[in-house]
């Protein structure tokens, strides 16, 4: 089975036998080019791959799985969507190794929002696919998690949170609990947070773009 995602490449510009991976993933109701923006700006040695989450939205834009509101306009999310969508990101991870001159050891997931809240579900659910994750504005959610991820690997695994205080779509308390929960896993998180709605500040960049080259 393949994934059928689609995505934009960008060729590392300092070419190894093996060169890192760099996969953004976008949040609800954008697409692959939206992150894909900052690509140029990113270390020259990975290869950037951006995703196209597989749902479509009307009028435009993409989701990795649905957001639904009930009568009292409570927000739920579609929870096997999103785990599917755990196991197709999953999947293109497995798939750009094999196609691609790619180390297997140095996967980086940079995600935004939904698409933070899958990074962490792929490297938390299949940790011996991810090295890195970078989690802007986004939070954990355990359902989305493999059964028995506490008993897994996380010795190689590192994680760069950030949020703004003043999210207005994901509330800040939601990425607090981050750090907590990853320390009792074994797991390395450097947190900020900025204060900014919910996006990526300038300094958001230049922090988390120097925590990756702390990190390769």
């Amino acid at each position: 089975m393949k994934s059928n995602i689609e995505y934009l490449i960008r060729e590392p510009k300092i070419k190894k036998e093996k060169n890192p991976l760099l996969l953004l993933l976008h949040g609800y109701g954008s697409n692959e080019e939206d992150l894909f923006s900052f690509a140029a700006e990113l270390p020259d040695e990975y290869y950037v791959v951006s995703a196209r989450a597989p749902y479509n939205l009307n009028p435009y834009g993409h989701a990795w799985y649905a957001i639904n509101f009930d009568a009292d306009e409570n927000k739920f999310s579609d929870t096997d969507q999103a785990k599917e969508s755990r196991d197709i990101i999953a999947k293109l991870i497995n798939e750009l190794i094999s196609e691609l001159p790619i180390d297997f050891q140095n996967v980086t997931l940079i995600g935004f929002s939904q698409g933070t809240i899958l990074s962490y579900a792929v490297a938390l659910s299949y940790p011996e696919k991810v090295k890195n994750v970078i989690a802007l504005s986004g939070h954990i959610n355990t359902d989305l998690l493999v059964p028995g991820y506490e008993k897994n690997d996380f010795r190689h695994l590192n994680m760069f949170i950030s949020h703004g205080t003043v999210d207005q779509v994901i509330p800040v308390e939601w990425a607090r609990k981050a750090p907590d929960l990853l320390k009792k896993l074994g797991i390395e998180a450097t947190y900020k947070e900025y204060p900014i709605g919910h996006g990526v500040s300038p300094q958001n960049f230049y922090d988390f773009r120097n925590w990756l080259e702390n990190h390769q």
